[in-house]
């Protein structure tokens, strides 16, 4: 342990016990595993970390809504049409 980037698996009541530990690990090592009776439950990661990770992401549809082309209308229906002789389809 104390290795750069090494992600640490805690049982639930020690991490509960050491928990300031196991922030001051995901801080400074990288995640930290919690399980709860062996099974793997959630991670503990830095803000930094979770900001890299999860910030500025933003959903599809809430990227198109706000896009500068969102006021044009397009086609958006599939052509049904047969492909044209020789086409690959």
């Amino acid at each position: 342990i104390g290795e750069a980037n090494m992600i640490r698996t805690w049982q639930l009541q020690e991490a509960k016990n050491k928990f300031s530990q196991v922030v001051d690990e995901a801080v400074r090592d990288g995640p930290q595993i919690i399980t709860k009776h062996g099974v793997e439950t959630v991670v503990v990661i830095s803000i930094e970390d979770y900001r890299r990770r999860y910030a500025g992401r933003q959903k599809l549809t809430r990227f198109l809504r706000e896009s500068p082309l969102a006021e044009y209308k397009l086609d958006l229906t599939r052509d049904t049409s047969l492909p044209r002789d020789g086409a690959v389809s």
